[in-house]
């Protein structure tokens, strides 16, 4: 093989071959290409696509790169859950352990944030001992004894997409449907689970703003479970305003542990319902996860899980030293909350990282004190800014200038479940 050719073969609009592409993807994941060879072929991938079947191949080579877990000493049905990211999506956190507590072995292996989406990692870490590092034994072990596990994909799964994905953060070829789906699915047929849940978002908040492109990534990445034997489906939920009320790791776990207590926001808990039927109905189990909440066993599995894991489930959160409210421009109902803004806004306040290798605060973020719907007296805070430096809030007031809008009229409401695919 000549990586020239592979190339040129992408470059002019060619479907690659089965061979071209195992090869190209063994070769570079062990160090036999160049970084600016991968380069060109990712950019010719970005202007040119790849065709469903090309696809398949590619994310089956990336796949074939490392291990494939195998659950099947778990001796239960294996489902789990990706969302392509939000600003307060804190759904795992509750998700988990409620489908858990119905009977289905559920895990999830996540990641941490980058810009302004949070990553599920980065809340969990915010309890004092929580790990998220676990080997593939403790992984099955805690299965088999918890029901759920949330940690950090290994090395060993999947290792071409964490090289390939390192190199399109740095080249401009993030955005690219068949390069996020063949990324995301790789890492997620590797876990090994009988079924997968894929909550896209679309939205301000979204990695995909666009609904049409919200819809084609969706579409890709359900085909591509399909022909890898994983029951897949997909739900296009809503990212206009953020999820819940809290943006911020340990804000938001403090929001997830509400809402297995019986409480929380109506949009959150909805959502995150939605999603576990649809997981329940792929695994087969009849049950009600609503009913966990209700009853106390998903607090319980939650509790659980924390504590298998290392972390202490009753510890408070850390508290951000310094706060600062939005106020209120003016009397009506809140029409518009911008959730990229707020997300942006909570990153510079210090809870979300601008390179992977950068720190994150467990305290700072933003508490959403009304969300669109509500009416607002002039001067009412409508936004809470926590941080661990008084210097976070100039940033963060300017991501926000124009997130608001404030109108005579209530908004009329928006549907938070969009689609379903598969």
């Amino acid at each position: 093989m000549d990586v020239i050719d592979v190339i040129r073969t992408k470059r002019d609009g060619g479907r690659l071959s089965d061979e071209q592409i195992r090869w190209f993807i063994d070769s570079y994941t062990n160090d036999r290409i160049a970084e600016e060879q991968a380069s060109a072929l990712l950019m010719a991938i970005v202007w040119r696509g790849m065709e469903p079947d090309e696809l398949n191949v590619w994310t089956d080579a990336m796949l074939s790169s490392g291990e494939r877990l195998d659950l099947s000493s778990i001796g239960l049905p294996t489902v789990d859950k990706h969302s392509t990211g939000g600003v307060g999506d804190k759904v795992s956190l509750i998700l988990v352990p409620m489908v858990a507590a119905c009977g289905v072995a559920e895990p999830m292996l996540s990641g941490r944030g980058l810009g302004h989406t949070g990553g599920t990692l980065d809340k969990l870490e915010a309890i004092p001992g929580w790990r998220a590092d676990l080997s593939t034994e403790e992984i099955l072990r805690l299965l088999g004894e918890v029901g759920c596990v949330i940690c950090a994909a290994g090395g060993t799964l999947a290792p071409a997409d964490k090289k390939l994905y390192a190199l399109r953060d740095v080249t401009g070829t993030v955005e690219s449907i068949p390069l996020i789906a063949s990324s995301i699915m790789s890492k997620k047929i590797a876990e090994g689970t009988d079924a997968l849940v894929l909550d896209v978002k679309v939205g301000s908040g979204a990695f995909l703003p666009d609904i049409a492109l919200g819809r084609e990534l969706a579409e890709t990445m359900v085909t591509i479970g399909t022909a890898h034997g994983v029951k897949t489906t997909a739900l296009l939920t809503d990212m206009e305003a953020p999820l819940g009320r809290a943006a911020g790791n340990g804000l938001e776990v403090t929001e997830s542990v509400e809402c297995l207590s019986g409480g929380g926001p109506p949009d959150l808990l909805e959502v995150t319902i939605a999603l576990a039927q649809e997981m329940l109905s792929l695994a087969g189990i009849d049950a009600d996860p609503a009913a966990t909440l209700g009853d106390g066993r998903a607090l319980t599995k939650y509790r659980e899980m924390i504590r298998a894991q290392g972390g202490d489930p009753e510890a408070e959160m850390a508290q951000a030293p310094e706060r600062q409210v939005v106020l209120a421009p003016a009397s009506g109902y809140l029409r518009r909350l911008d959730a990229r803004a707020v997300g942006i806004a909570a990153w510079r306040l210090g809870a979300g990282r601008s390179r992977k290798e950068d720190p994150v605060s467990a305290s700072a973020g933003v508490l959403c004190l009304s969300k669109p719907g509500d009416y607002v007296d002039e001067g009412q805070p409508l936004l809470e800014l926590h941080a661990d430096e008084p210097s976070h809030f100039d940033g963060a007031t300017a991501a926000l200038e124009g997130a608001v809008d404030i109108g005579p009229e209530a908004p009329d409401p928006r549907p938070l479940v969009l689609e379903r695919i598969g």
